[in-house]
């Protein structure tokens, strides 16, 4: 008895010695090289509404003359710089438009990104960011972010 109770163990060990073996070998995934974006690299991809409201318009350009250099193309933000705002942090519910209002006059303390603190926009003003509010919002529901 005690030969086939070693050799029934012995069995069971290997077989299950070769089971954990297959099992992590099929968990490894083979590595791949990726390199980092690089700063200011768009970091988000950002579908366009068919059209702009006037509104909307309006605020493309003031965004595009203040904030592109910072938030980048269309918000999509900058690698590095700035936080895109087509992402769902930046939906209504969340960060209403009095948020953006209050960003460009007082500045904003980094809370939810690491890029630091944003300064306050003394050149911009209210209708300027409400403007920007309509481009961003048109923007947004484009993407899905209502």
């Amino acid at each position: 008895m005690n030969k086939f109770t070693l050799t029934g163990s012995a069995l069971i060990v290997v077989a299950l010695g070769a089971y954990a073996v297959t099992r992590s070998s099929e968990q490894i995934a083979p590595v791949q090289e990726t390199t980092a974006p690089e700063d200011g690299a768009p970091m988000v991809a950002v579908t366009l509404p068919d059209t702009l409201s006037s509104e909307g318009t309006m605020g493309k350009r003031a965004f595009d003359a203040v904030c592109a250099d910072c938030h980048g193309d269309n918000a999509a933000g900058k690698m590095g710089i700035a936080p895109p705002l087509i992402h769902k942090i930046y939906e209504p519910s969340h960060h209403g438009d009095m948020a953006f209002q209050m960003a460009a006059a007082n500045g904003v303390r980094a809370h939810h990104w690491q890029f630091g603190d944003m300064p306050p926009q003394p050149g911009v003003t209210r209708a300027d960011v409400t403007s920007i509010i309509t481009y961003v919002r048109e923007i947004q529901r484009a993407n899905g972010i209502n």
